[in-house]
């Protein structure tokens, strides 16, 4: 989604905004993504027990951003990020009880911490009807959250998925998934 639709998109919008500058916005939103779920995590094993599952939560808020951001674009667009966001939510969602019951706490607070992370995709959505994003800011921050999407679909679904089924079919299905998105997305005028 964010290989075949947000780059492209945010590419459309650049509005005179070089190329190779949108496309280091998409690299900044993937490192700088990289080193606050890094820092997160490092600071959640010093603190077990909250952090851990407030990092996932926190990062659940922000993926609920980016859907509202990109039903500014347009609906269609806010439909593919939100089907993605849903998708990787859900293990979100596991990981953010196991990180509270392994960090010392009890199944209420594990309930708890589930019951914030449900939620705060949502809130995060309503966050962004709070505000309107220029045209002209929307090409960059376009392509920030398509280096988000990025890290996460390559450092936590694709091998996440390979290392649960390590067989070639989960290669093979990764990659009709892929060509499933991209035709979608021509089909959607894309």
């Amino acid at each position: 989604m964010a290989l075949f639709d947000l780059v492209p998109e945010s590419l459309a919008l650049t509005h005179g905004i070089p190329f190779a500058s949108m496309l280091g916005y998409t690299g900044v939103g993937f490192g700088g993504y990289m080193l606050i779920e890094r820092t997160l995590k490092a600071a959640a094993e010093a603190a077990r027990g909250r952090l851990g599952p407030a990092s996932l939560t926190l990062h659940s808020l922000l993926d609920g951003v980016g859907v509202g951001l990109a039903y500014q674009v347009a609906p269609a667009v806010g439909a593919v990020v939100a089907v993605g966001v849903l998708a990787h939510d859900f293990s979100d969602g596991i990981n953010t009880v196991t990180l509270s019951l392994f960090g010392g706490g009890d199944q209420a607070r594990a309930r708890g911490w589930l019951v914030a992370d449900a939620i705060a995709p949502i809130t995060g959505i309503l966050l962004t009807r709070a505000f309107a994003v220029s045209e002209a800011s929307l090409g960059p921050l376009m392509a920030l959250f398509a280096g988000f999407f990025l890290y996460i679909g390559a450092s936590e679904l694709t091998p996440s998925s390979y290392k649960s089924r390590p067989r070639a079919w989960t290669s093979v299905a990764t990659l009709i998934g892929m060509g499933t998105i991209w035709t979608a997305v021509r089909l959607a005028g894309g």
